[in-house]
């Protein structure tokens, strides 16, 4: 038998609640920013490790292994209490953060990182389902609300606050600063939430596991590598499309007979389940397509240092920031929430269509209104995602639930940026023809100075032209989600902590 201590019933009071809740924001920020903070810092690094054919892989491996673990750690949440999963994961978190800080070559980071990932993960799954332990349906928008405006703004700011420590101290301290941050909100979570005592059996879905990794591992490889350090056509990317088909195939078999499933396949018989998944995909594709790209359109084509570019993204923040908090007033107000993914696809459409337009000569301001309302759209759908499906079902599949939806947008944003980018480099191949060996094969900053006052004329050309078709595919993609959003359930939200069992 496995002792478990179980999540408790009870709502704790408003004082551990704010702690908690304070707690779990500063986890998540950190493991969102883990996931971007690194990029301006590669060149650094590799300057002072070598490696420079593993660099990817610093990135990759962080993805790679937090997209594999978040599903895992919302089932394990459920069966032995959350509590003790965030101390593992927070564990594991801080220990690959610690070995990142201390690398001495490229492999040892690598594999530092993928370590931090596995515990990164848990912390994106724990943050969000915690919540749904402590606060009322009715009111977990709000926090939802705010934990969307600290992933969207780690997206955002992570490079520039790579850039920043690297100036300022060194590439180490972007791993350093996560420890002391860390054990404060460890200890601060530690001493709001405690577990009740009740113990319970459970039998793990040991080969169900094995093969959503297996699914999950190579999807993620293939679209974070497809195209850059593998080719698309190249035996090692139909051989990890084809394992990540047949072992999808093979984890539904398990599913079917397992008695304690990791993703319960009836899950996706309930409406609610189903379709914020669909709407969880489409705004994580939306959200990765812009902060992946606009950055190449502001340096390459407007000229704009990556600082500055980095602070240009703001208005896309803030636009969340205020919709996701502004939709969980709504919803604590009236119980309600099947009007606002609608108005949030609405939304998303018009800000896509809207940087469909922009070019060269596009300002600052009419730039910035651009994301700002691309960034009210996603802000109205992410607090609700969650919220609703953690309400619609049963309290203990709360967890699996919240990481299955974790799990869904984390695939949507990766099959966005492999999509997107090959499309962005083949219209790229086309408008430049020949003149693209010029280039080396490379395009940044550094190497725009290089160019004569016509080459760089025809990149940034280049840049505006590849960039609109991004945007069209991501309007399409928010005009179906508003059908799909016109057929989601709405659940009135509970204005109590439902007790599990119920």
């Amino acid at each position: 038998m496995t002792e478990n201590f179980q999540n408790p019933t009870p709502a704790p009071p408003s004082q551990s609640i704010r702690l908690v809740i304070g707690s779990v924001a500063v986890l998540l920020l950190l493991a969102s920013l883990d996931q971007t903070i690194v990029s301006t810092a590669l060149p650094t690094i590799v300057a002072d490790l070598g490696g420079l054919d593993h660099l990817s892989w610093v990135v990759t491996a962080y993805i790679l292994a937090s997209t594999i673990a978040a599903p895992l750690y919302g089932k394990l949440g459920d069966l032995y209490g959350r509590r003790r999963m965030v101390f593992f994961s927070v564990g594991l978190f801080l220990l690959g953060s610690t070995l990142c800080g201390i690398a001495q070559s490229m492999e040892f980071l690598i594999a530092a990182r993928a370590l931090q990932g596995l515990g990164g993960g848990g912390l994106f799954v724990l943050a969000l389902s915690v919540i749904g332990d402590v606060i009322p349906p009715r009111d977990r928008g709000k926090i939802q609300g705010v934990f969307a405006g600290v992933f969207s703004l780690s997206a955002v700011m992570g490079p520039l606050l790579g850039g920043w420590f690297v100036d300022a101290f060194s590439w180490h301290w972007i791993f350093f600063i996560n420890l002391p941050l860390g054990a404060l909100a460890v200890a601060g979570f530690a001493i709001g939430f405690s577990a009740t005592g009740k113990r319970a059996s459970h039998k793990i879905d040991w080969a169900g596991a094995a093969a959503l990794t297996l699914a999950l591992g190579s999807l993620t490889l293939v679209t974070s590598l497809g195209g850059r350090s593998i080719e698309w056509a190249s035996p090692s990317a139909l051989g990890l499309i084809a394992l990540c088909a047949a072992s999808t195939a093979a984890f539904i078999a398990i599913e079917q007979r397992a008695a304690e499933p990791i993703l319960p396949l009836s899950l996706f018989t309930q409406n609610v389940f189903v379709f914020t998944s669909i709407l969880g995909f489409i705004t994580g594709a939306a959200l990765f397509g812009a902060v992946t790209f606009l950055p190449l359109y502001l340096q390459i084509a407007k000229g704009i240092t990556p600082t500055v570019s980095g602070l240009l993204l703001i208005p896309l923040t803030v636009g969340i920031l205020i919709a996701s908090t502004s939709a969980g007033q709504f919803m604590g107000r009236t119980g309600r929430y099947r009007v606002l993914p609608m108005f949030g696809m609405g939304l998303i459409v018009a800000g896509a269509l809207l940087l469909t337009q922009i070019a060269r000569d596009t300002g600052m301001v009419g730039f910035g209104l651009s994301i700002a309302v691309l960034g009210l759209g996603l802000g109205c759908i992410f607090p609700v995602v969650t919220t609703a499906v953690q309400n619609a079902v049963p309290r203990a599949q709360l967890g699996t639930a919240t990481a299955a939806g974790v799990m869904f947008r984390q695939v949507g944003g990766s099959l966005a940026v492999a999509v997107f980018g090959a499309m962005f480099a083949g219209r790229m191949a086309d408008v430049l023809g020949d003149r693209a060996a010029e280039l080396g094969g490379e395009i940044g900053p550094q190497i725009m100075a290089t160019l004569t006052p016509e080459l760089q004329d025809t990149v940034a050309t280049a840049i505006v032209t590849a960039i609109h078709p991004i945007f069209w595919i991501v309007a399409a993609m928010a005009l179906v989600g508003l059908g799909f959003a016109q057929l989601l359930r709405e659940v009135p939200l509970e204005s109590r902590v439902v007790p599990k069992g119920e």
